[in-house]
């Protein structure tokens, strides 16, 4: 029953709660009920005066909501058709009244029952101040801004809207019309101020509006992308019926969309992506049998199989990898502290660059297969570029695509054979490069090689930077001096000497001989090698500086064995000192071995080669004549300069050691190096010149035990020179006890292995005083009665006998 109490503005109605809707004043709309107590609600208006209060509910998914979970302001309205359909739904049709707000719940059971409190009546139409002229204005113009960009409002709305005089409705009018939340609508009906309303939703329009272009915005974009795609679509659709009239089918527009997934799925630099993206674009318009369609293929293939992101995880361990070097390889102490230096920094800094290492040495010393086991040691792929005869610059940075045939140079597919970004690269025989009118390869190197510029290194081929930051470079070379200078400052040099004879040693029995055992089928207990035996072949088999002989004469002896075996001759072969000859034959190689004998006019000097150290015999002869200077046994010019150099030398201190003042006028003298074959060269056979000349001279015998390698000076220096290690080796093996060497390669004496320098007395020398006396059997002494006439007639003399009696004195 309805109770109307005019004074207070009350009414007693049904409330029905509404699921995600607003129901504004002279709104007409109709909806769907369903739920038991909003039919009930129904049937009770519909039974009094067809009015009802319609509040939305603040959760839409809530099925019986409480009083708590429904908004206090709604609509009165008015009931104008009820339609029952099937499933005991109820389809209504309702005019929004006016606005009120629930004072009370009388009721919940079986619909819910409110006290709704309504304002005052109010004149149809309110007076309009300039202010509210204002913002009337405000709100139209941009509600017909509103209903252009949505293209959702009817032109019958506009000019409603237009044309309404009472401007309290209107704001009730925009806001039904209008594409809100419910809780922004829910704002605008509870706001019961025209003049609040109208602003709550001018701010509400500018906010939607700014919503609305950002919107448009984007609509554009992409509604101009899809344009394209589509006039794309059309024109590949085209391009497929055209091949497929000419024969090519569907296979070569298959190519081009696997090629653009590929790059898509490559995870390319974007500067990469794009150009590979440009070339499948030139690719889609070409022919599929043209050729230059192969040419782009083959240049997409190459990018695509590069390791733009692939890396290996480097193991950092430094006791594993001390351990699998070790493993691998006897001696080269050097490269492997340098590798453990390395991988401790890499601990330290994560982003530190690979190391650009040379290795110099003589052939045959590990330079090539340490390489292998330092990228095992470190978990890199390991890949091996010979660069020996390498004369085409194109070799290393590629070919340009101008040119039939082009291919990238050989640093790219060393990566795309690595398979990874970060492996250990090795440039082989780098000092065995040369060039011609192709360019020179060398120069190319200089930005392989150098930490500041290879991180964006074009091949000619790509035309794109690749960055090489992340790889290891390890090169060989025999000789640093064929290495040009630039190239050779961007490299850090370890100097790789020849084996001595006990590492040799070590390295056969750990190492070749199970190696060569196992290629030859045979195991260990039916070949067996004694350390003498080993040590012969080295010595009288082999001469070198590495093993790579030695390891073929090791494979000799097995091929024998393996035949005495399978015979039936023996079940197991023992390879002694003694049966050695049967399985190698005769010796080959007797070396020099030390005077039996003090000779007159006989010095032994020591001498570097590329495989390792030798001694040298130096002979000279007298021989009544004019003075002449003979010089025998391919000597090169400037052992010939040393040569002349020695003879001068004694000529001033004649005198001062006995000798004739005139003897370059009496006697001719013939300087011989035997081994005439082999040219020999260098001035570290100064001393070693002028030792044996002064024996002859003077008739004093040179010691027999005694090597010496030293540049003589005019004044009787004693200079520096190179490879001492290979060259006190040499004596050892010689068997020689004492070895005289200049002062300034004192610092040199700890390369030199332990096991040597306790076996030969190293005397250090830096004058030919010390020389002599440490190299003939006595010091000459000088013809005092000549001596004391050359003062007179010599000034020089007399000043140099002054010098020696005072270091005399002051030695004393």
């Amino acid at each position: 029953m309805t109770q109307k109490k005019e004074r207070q503005e009350q009414l007693v109605l049904p409330l029905l709660p509404l699921r995600g809707l607003v129901v504004f004043p002279h709104m007409i709309l109709h909806f769907d009920v369903g739920r038991v107590k909003s039919v009930k609600a129904l049937e009770e208006a519909m039974m009094n005066n067809q009015l009802i209060f319609l509040v939305a509910q603040k959760d839409p998914e809530m099925e019986d909501p409480g009083k708590e979970n429904i908004y206090k302001v709604g609509t009165i309205s008015r009931i104008k058709q009820l339609l029952r359909l099937p499933g005991d739904t109820i389809r209504v049709l309702v005019e929004g009244v006016e606005r009120a707000v629930v004072v009370e719940y009388l009721s919940e059971e079986p619909y819910y029952q409110v006290v709704a409190l309504k304002k005052a009546r109010r004149p149809k139409v309110l007076p309009r101040k300039p202010e509210i002229e204002a913002l009337l204005r405000q709100v139209v113009g941009h509600f017909e801004k509103y209903a252009k960009l949505t293209n959702r409002i009817s032109q019958d709305t506009n000019f409603t809207v237009s044309a309404l005089e009472d401007y309290a409705r209107l704001s009730d009018v925009i806001a039904a019309n209008m594409v809100l939340k419910l809780e922004q609508k829910q704002r605008i009906l509870s706001e019961f101020s025209p003049k609040k309303r109208l602003e709550k939703l001018l701010d509400m329009l500018v906010k939607e509006i700014e919503i609305l272009e950002v919107e448009q915005n984007i609509n554009i974009k992409v509604r101009q992308k899809i344009d394209k795609n589509q006039k794309e679509y059309y024109l590949r659709e085209q391009l497929k019926v055209i091949q497929n009239e000419l024969g090519e089918g569907s296979q070569f527009s298959d190519e081009i969309e696997e090629y653009r997934e590929k790059i898509e799925k490559a995870g390319l630099p974007e500067y990469a992506k794009e150009k590979a993206l440009k070339e499948v674009d030139r690719l889609s318009k070409m022919y599929s049998s043209s050729a230059e369609s192969s040419v782009i293929r083959t240049y997409l293939d190459c990018i695509l199989e590069l390791p733009w992101n692939t890396k290996t995880e480097e193991n950092l361990d430094l006791e594993n990898a001390e351990k699998v070097l070790n493993k691998d390889h006897y001696g080269l102490n050097k490269v492997k502290e340098r590798m453990i230096e390395y991988l401790a920094i890499r601990k330290l800094k994560n982003s530190l660059q690979g190391p650009i290492i040379c290795l110099v040495g003589p052939p045959g010393v590990g330079k090539t297969s340490i390489a292998r086991s330092i990228a095992k040691a470190l978990n890199r792929n390991y890949v091996r570029m010979s660069l020996g005869g390498v004369r085409d610059e194109a070799e290393i940075r590629g070919h340009r695509r101008t040119y039939v045939g082009a291919m990238p140079g050989r640093i790219i597919n060393a990566l795309k054979q690595a398979g990874s970004k970060n492996p250990l690269i090795l440039l082989d025989e780098t000092d065995k490069m040369s060039h011609d009118f192709r360019g020179d390869p060398t120069s190319a190197m200089l930005e392989v090689l150098d930490g500041e510029q290879n991180k964006e290194f074009r091949d000619h081929y790509l035309e794109i930077p690749f960055d090489l930051s992340a790889v290891m470079f390890l090169t060989t070379a025999n000789y640093k001096d064929a290495i040009p200078r630039p190239l050779l400052d961007r490299m850090e040099i370890i100097d790789i000497s020849g084996y001595v004879e006990e590492e040799k040693v070590q390295i056969a029995l750990r190492h070749l001989i199970p190696k060569q055992i196992e290629n030859h089928g045979l195991k260990k207990s039916q070949l067996r090698f004694d350390e003498a035996a080993v040590r012969d072949i080295i010595n009288y088999y082999t001469r070198e500086a590495g093993v790579r002989n030695l390891e073929r004469k090791i494979s000799e002896v097995c091929r024998k064995a393996a035949k005495t075996i399978v015979s039936g001759q023996k079940k197991s072969v023992r390879v002694t000192r003694n049966n050695l000859e049967n399985y190698l034959g005769a010796k080959i190689y007797l070396y020099d071995k030390a005077n039996e004998r003090d000779e007159i006019g006989i010095a032994r000097g020591l001498a570097w080669t590329p495989v390792g150290g030798d001694t040298l015999s130096i002979e000279v002869n007298l021989m009544p004549g004019d003075g002449q200077l003979e010089l025998t046994g391919q000597l090169g010019d400037v052992m010939k300069e040393s040569a002349r150099i020695a003879r001068s030398y004694v000529r001033s201190i004649a005198e001062l050691i006995g000798i004739e003042r005139d003897f370059h006028k009496r006697y001719d003298m013939h300087i011989h190096v035997p081994e005439g074959a082999i040219p020999k060269d260098g001035p570290s056979a100064g001393i070693t010149l002028a030792v044996a000349m002064i024996s002859a001279l003077t008739k004093i015998p040179v010691r027999k035990n005694v090597a010496m390698t030293g540049e003589i000076t005019l004044r009787g220096r004693v200079l520096p020179i190179g490879g001492l290690k290979e060259k006190v080796l040499a004596a050892h093996r010689a068997g020689i006890d004492t070895v005289l060497l200049p002062a300034e390669n004192k610092k040199d004496i700890d390369e030199i292995p332990e096991n040597v320098r306790e076996k030969i007395k190293l005397i250090t020398v830096s004058s030919m005083d010390q020389v002599m006396k440490a190299a003939l059997v006595r010091f000459p002494e000088p013809d005092k009665k000549k001596l004391c006439e050359s003062e007179k007639s010599d000034p020089l003399i007399a000043v140099k006998n002054a010098k020696d009696e005072a270091a005399t004195t002051l030695e004393n």
